[in-house]
């Protein structure tokens, strides 16, 4: 079993450190280093990660509230020289809580804690009968927004505002009825796709999803929403009129 893992440190000398420590440890994977919290956003976004080390003193935004704006959130082991934030960090479920300077030893307890709450989590998701994960689904929420990292910013989507999105190779334009010009953050088509709930939102096209709320009209393969006329693929058409329990 490997832990694929993040190191999120602002200092060049704590990154280089949590990086030596993690290649000593034969199951942690570390996938990419980031100096700041949007960093390490769009490694989540792009990257399937299991673990993160992350530091808490950071400028911009502190580690306590990065974690708190993730919905979809890895396990997680603070790394820190400040010992204030000790039972916060209790409140939002992490592994555990290293203080600088963290020895090897201290390091690779924490490392196999998370492995033992990896394979714990797994073994848990694999035992749910058919019935019990059929319930789960049923029941799912989504929460009401997300965040996304913008020029440095980490930016609150409302999800009800979302119109459609467009996906422009290694970029997303997200469109929104709050604002006229949309939302242009590096992501993935498919890595949206998954902050979105499924009953509300459809990928009727490669490079767009749009908010079946919204659709104002269909016409051949393509629908109206505001000022946009947006192409269906002919792969889709027909899940989307069933969706919208409307029959040719």
């Amino acid at each position: 079993m490997t832990l694929r893992c993040i190191a999120v440190d602002d200092e060049s000398m704590g990154r280089k450190l949590l990086e030596e420590n993690i290649k000593q440890i034969p199951f942690l994977e570390l996938v990419r280093t980031c100096k700041n919290p949007f960093e390490a956003m769009q490694a989540l976004q792009e990257e399937k990660i299991d673990l993160m080390f992350l530091d808490i003193q950071m400028p911009g935004m502190l580690g306590t509230k990065f974690l708190q704006s993730l919905r979809e959130k890895p396990l997680v082991v603070f790394v820190t020289a400040y010992s204030n934030y000790a039972v916060e960090s209790y409140d939002l479920d992490v592994v555990d809580y290293l203080m600088k300077p963290v020895s090897l030893e201290r390091f690779t307890k924490a490392a196999y804690k998370a492995l033992e709450l990896h394979n714990k989590n797994n073994a848990v998701a694999s035992s749910a009968t058919p019935v019990a994960f059929a319930e789960a689904t049923k029941t799912e929420e989504f929460p009401e927004f997300f965040f996304i990292n913008v020029e440095y910013s980490l930016v609150k989507i409302t999800i009800k505002d979302i119109t459609h999105i467009e996906g422009l190779k290694d970029y997303i334009k997200i469109f929104l009825t709050t604002q006229a010009k949309p939302i242009l953050t590096k992501s993935t088509m498919k890595a949206i796709e998954e902050k979105l709930p499924s009953k509300q939102f459809m990928r009727i096209h490669k490079s767009f999803i749009v908010n079946l709320d919204k659709i104002e009209s269909i016409r051949g393969q393509r629908i109206k929403i505001g000022t946009h006329d947006i192409p269906v693929s002919e792969s889709s058409i027909d899940e989307l009129l069933k969706l919208l329990n409307y029959s040719k």
